[in-house]
Formats: structure tokens, C-alpha cells, sequence
């Protein structure tokens, strides 16, 4: 149950919000990239500020033993909050998706049919410790005409008390309401629950974080959810691979950066290459501070090793978020598939491969939002796509899918015009 006092709190955003959303549904392409400059400019000029808010989040996270790699994606300095800044310009250069038209025709009675992007209003994001989603989704949900309702990990609290006073800053320093982005944070996880009882008032909710917030928010939401993020990610290593490619992928797939949703988790390698693939592989790991969970063959292949584990049901299921993978041999390529069948979120999937039948296989086997043939799974985000700063990866199949950029914070509708019809 939410105490009422909250629940009249969060009321009371939201419908300022919903106003907000009002004035941006109706607001041009060109004042909305001038309020995203205007943003960039305030978060380059509070710099210091939100140094100083992020070094009294990290001393906490740091008492409170919180990992490292977790305290990675809190940490912010001058250079992170440049990287920032440039990306909310990013998506002000990008294409507004608002207006366009998806589909339009004329139909035989003479009627012009057009379906066009429309923005969805008012969007609820519910995050765990990463800053800068703060600002991706506010400012995502701007250039696509939509209001940003935040919830916050309450690890970041202060950071993005700093990071929302300087976009509504600069939110109003060009005339926009400072509403088109607001928070639930001071409500803390009660007001992230009543946001999402807020059915007719906000019209989306993405949660972003891992699996147990995500679970939440499925099942508590009244409001409509897309599911992100949840990475169980694998790289397969298949008999016909390019085995200098393959180490590098399955490498940089993941120690390129630990905890995030796109490292791998698990990797598979096919038996008539094992020999010569997993003991290099192991060692490498191991250089790079890997702990490696491996099944029986792999541990067989690798002695002396001693720093091996032994793979555990738990282990193929786990997304490590830091400095551990599992490793197994199989013997086919439908093993492979198999395996990640029933392990898999549903993320990303690699394969490095050079036979073409054996990769066109496993492109049509594997449904999951993104499957990547010879390279790393580093790749599944909406950078590297082109889409701008994502708002997260989708995992489900209704609506989106993979990394989400504008068009998929959007809605449509259908503009049907006649010239005096009426239907007979």
C-alpha cells in the first residue's frame, strides 16, 4: 500500500506533467533542439556541482560495499558529464520522428489515409544507479514531444537531485515548462509504485536496471511497460570460426566494460576447436581478473589451472554484471543453440563463424533482439545503432525491440481526411 500523502504527491506530478506534455506535443522541431542545447550548456557549466553531489553518492555506495562495478556506472566526473553533454547534442541533430508518416494512401472512395507519429506523453522511467539515464531519458523524451517522469536509484540521490535542477534550469531558460522533466525521488521507492498506479495519467513506464526491479514493475504496473535490459548474453565460438577473431570477440564481449547489460555471460565453445581456443581463452580471462565458472571439459583442458570453478546450474542462469563468466564446450552447433534457448534473456546473441550455412542457422534459431555474427556484443546499444542516447533495450517482442531510440518512444495515430463522405 502507498501511504496517501505520497500517492497525492505523485498524483500532483504527474499532472503537472501531463501539461507539460501538452505544450511539447504542440512545440516545433527547432525549440526543442534549442532547449536540448540549452540543457547541454547547464550540465557543462554545473560540472563542479554535480562532482561534488556524485563524490558524496560514491562515499556512500563505498560504505555501504556497494561493487565496483556498480560504482563505475555511479562515477561521474568532467570528462563522463562532457560524454553526456555530447550526447544530449547528438540528439538534437537527430531526425524528430514526430510527424512523420508511416503510412499514407488514398483510398478508392477518395479519402486521404495517413498514419503518422504521434509523441506518447507522458513517460515514467524507473532506473537503478546510472546517472546518466537521467539525462538520456529526459532528453529522449523531450526530442520525441514526450514529458519525463524519473525514479531514480536511491544510490545516485544526490547526483540527480543536481542533474535535474540544472536541466529544469535550462528548461526555463528557454520558456518550456521545467515540468516537461520531473521526479517521484523524494517519495523514494513508494513514489516510484505510485507512479506506476498513475493509469490515465502517464502512458508509458521503462524500467532500467536488473532483474528484480524489472520483475517489479511487470507485475505492480498499471501502467503499459516495455521490459528492458536483463543481458544474459552469449558468445558461441563455432567450429568454422576465425579463432583470432573469436578470442578477441569473446574478450572485448566481456571485459570491454563489466557491468553492463550487453557484456557476455556466458561463452560456448564448439569441441573441434576447443583445444585449441579454451586454454588461450582461459588464460586471457584470467589476465584480464575473469573468474571463469567452467563445465568439466573445459577444466580437463585447461590443468594446471587451479582458479577454475566448476559450472553450476546458477552459473549458465547468471547475469554476472562484473568480473565472473561461465564457460562450456559443446559438441554441436544445435547444442549451442539449445543451451542458449533455455538460458538466454532474450538480449544479444554473437556467433563467430565463417561457414555461411552454420551461420544463417543461427540467426534463424535464436530469437532474441539482437544477434550479431562475428563481432563483439558490445555493439547492441543505441550509440553504436545510430539511434542517439537510448532510452534502454527492449527484450520483449510487442511494440520494441532491441535498443530504443525516438521512434520507439513514440505512438501513431491515423488522420483520415474526406471531402463531405459518409459511409453508405
Amino acid at each position: 500500500m502507498v501511504d496517501e500523502n505520497v500517492r497525492i504527491g505523485v498524483h500532483d506530478v504527474v499532472v503537472s506533467a501531463q501539461k507539460a506534455a501538452l505544450f511539447l506535443r504542440k512545440t516545433s522541431t527547432f525549440n526543442k533542439n534549442n532547449a536540448l542545447h540549452a540543457i547541454a550548456d547547464f550540465l557543462l557549466d554545473g560540472a563542479d556541482k554535480i562532482v561534488q553531489a556524485n563524490a558524496r553518492d560514491m562515499e556512500v555506495g563505498r560504505s555501504k560495499g556497494m561493487k565496483e562495478s556498480l560504482l563505475d556506472r555511479l562515477y561521474l566526473d568532467v570528462s563522463r558529464i562532457s560524454d553526456i553533454a555530447d550526447a544530449v547534442r547528438h540528439v538534437a541533430s537527430l531526425a524528430d520522428p514526430v510527424g512523420e508518416v508511416v503510412e499514407g494512401r488514398r483510398l478508392e472512395n477518395g479519402m486521404r489515409l495517413e498514419n503518422i507519429r504521434v509523441p506518447m506523453g507522458v513517460i515514467g522511467m524507473i532506473y537503478e544507479a546510472r546517472p546518466n539515464v537521467t539525462v538520456d531519458a529526459a532528453t529522449l523524451a523531450l526530442k520525441a514531444g514526450s514529458a519525463a517522469v524519473l525514479r531514480g536509484g536511491s544510490a545516485a540521490i544526490e547526483t540527480n537531485k543536481v542533474l535535474l535542477s540544472l536541466m529544469r534550469a535550462a528548461l526555463e531558460s528557454v520558456d518550456f515548462p521545467a515540468n516537461c522533466i520531473t521526479s517521484v525521488d523524494e517519495w523514494g521507492r513508494e513514489g516510484g509504485v505510485a507512479l506506476m498506479q498513475e493509469r490515465g495519467y502517464v502512458d508509458l513506464v521503462i524500467p532500467r536496471g536488473g532483474s528484480g526491479l524489472i520483475q517489479e514493475v511487470v507485475r505492480s504496473s498499471l501502467v503499459p511497460v516495455i521490459e528492458t535490459g536483463v543481458g544474459n548474453c552469449h558468445v558461441y565460438i563455432d567450429s568454422s570460426a576465425n579463432l583470432d577473431d573469436a578470442l578477441n570477440i569473446a574478450i572485448n564481449s566481456k571485459t570491454h566494460r563489466l557491468g553492463v547489460c550487453n557484456a557476455a555471460e556466458t561463452i560456448l565453445v564448439h569441441g573441434d576447436v576447443a583445444s585449441a581456443c579454451v586454454p588461450q581463452l582461459v588464460h586471457e580471462l584470467q589476465n584480464k581478473d575473469i573468474h571463469v565458472h567452467a563445465c568439466k571439459k573445459s577444466i580437463a583442458l585447461c590443468q594446471p589451472h587451479t582458479l577454475l570453478s566448476d559450472a553450476t546450474e546458477e552459473d549458465w542462469e547468471t547475469e554476472y554484471l562484473g568480473p565472473h563468466v561461465a564457460l562450456k564446450i559443446v559438441d554441436t552447433e544445435d547444442e549451442a543453440i539449445k543451451h542458449i534457448s533455455r538460458y538466454s534473456t532474450g538480449h544479444t546473441e554473437a556467433i563467430v563463424a565463417r561457414d555461411a550455412e552454420h551461420i544463417q542457422n543461427f540467426i534463424d534459431s535464436v530469437d532474441s533482439a539482437a544477434v550479431i555474427v562475428n563481432a563483439s556484443t558490445r555493439f547492441t546499444d543505441g550509440g553504436q545503432f545510430g539511434l542517439g542516447a537510448e532510452i534502454g533495450i527492449s527484450t520483449q517482442k510487442l511494440h520494441a525491440r532491441g535498443p530504443m531510440g525516438l521512434k520507439e518512444i513514440t505512438s501513431t495515430k491515423w488522420i483520415v481526411t474526406g471531402d463531405g463522405h459518409v459511409r453508405a
